[in-house]
């Protein structure tokens, strides 16, 4: 059964589904179930293997499902007595492990030009599935990106329309003009994402977001979007600008600063 459950968590994964694995890491006492038993537990709440059953179960499934939505793992504790929070009568002790298997991160780049080849290079090299939109079969094949996840070739905000889009998709709208850029915009932004991204300059982006008011847009959802694009940090080459984008991106998704380390970690000359 063991073996089963990690197949079908690496299966799951492989198909861009997060997998919670709930294990018993310690046991005192009497309980349903024993030190080492493992139990996956999936999106749509079906389990494979066992904890034990019974209100323990039930518990760590809840708690398992919480994790993913959080992608987050955790350390749990019960005592097993009537009047804790399980309300059993086993009336031992045990602790859990809740591990989050993540699916992994998707970068897509709506635009296959300069910028969004060096994108593609680095979300290759940092393990993301990289997916690029665009409308020319010159900026979407398989021998400028041979490695992309996904070519989706055409119209792009008709295809961004019927797009799946979630919390491990960040999105670099870095296409070849100001309509396809703004048409592009409009439709990531009906769904909920890790990052919106769009290149542009000032001017630009300001018109952009007033067209894109005019249609019923909240203001609030514009906020989000990081635009003017990327770190303050690149010379303006494709690659430097493509590095400040991706450097942004690990900012959001890692929740963190983008400081220096030396100031993070207030390192001081004695």
């Amino acid at each position: 059964m063991e073996i089963q459950i990690m197949r079908e968590i690496a299966n799951r994964v492989e198909k861009g589904e997060n997998v919670a694995l709930v294990t018993l890491i310690q046991v005192d006492g009497s309980s349903p179930g024993k030190k080492g038993n493992l139990m996956a537990v999936f999106e749509n709440k079906k389990i494979l293997g066992t904890v034990g059953g019974g209100n323990l179960e039930y518990t760590l499934i809840q708690e398992a499902i919480n994790s993913m939505q959080s992608q987050e793992s955790k350390e749990l504790e019960f005592d097993l007595i009537e009047d804790a929070a399980l309300h059993m009568k086993c009336g031992g002790k045990i602790k859990a492990f809740i591990k989050v298997f993540k699916k992994r991160d998707k970068l897509i780049i709506i635009g296959g030009g300069h910028v969004g080849t060096e994108l593609y290079n680095l979300g290759v090299f940092l393990e993301m599935d990289t997916v690029i939109f665009d409308d020319r079969i010159e900026f979407c094949n398989d021998s400028r990106f041979p490695q992309a996840s996904e070519l989706i070739l055409g119209e792009i905000d008709k295809n961004l329309e019927n797009y799946k889009l979630d919390k491990n998709s960040y999105i670099v709208i870095v296409s070849r003009g100001h309509l396809q850029d703004k048409a592009s915009l409009i439709q990531v932004l009906k769904q909920d994402t890790g990052y919106i991204g769009m290149i542009g300059s000032r001017k630009k982006i300001i018109e952009t977001y007033k067209e894109i008011l005019e249609t019923g847009e909240s203001i609030k959802k514009l906020k989000n979007v990081y635009s003017p694009i990327g770190l303050d940090i690149s010379s303006g080459s494709p690659k430097e600008i493509a590095i400040s984008i991706i450097a942004e991106i690990l900012t959001v998704k890692n929740k963190l600063t983008g400081k220096h380390m030396r100031d993070v970690k207030k390192i001081e000359l004695l």
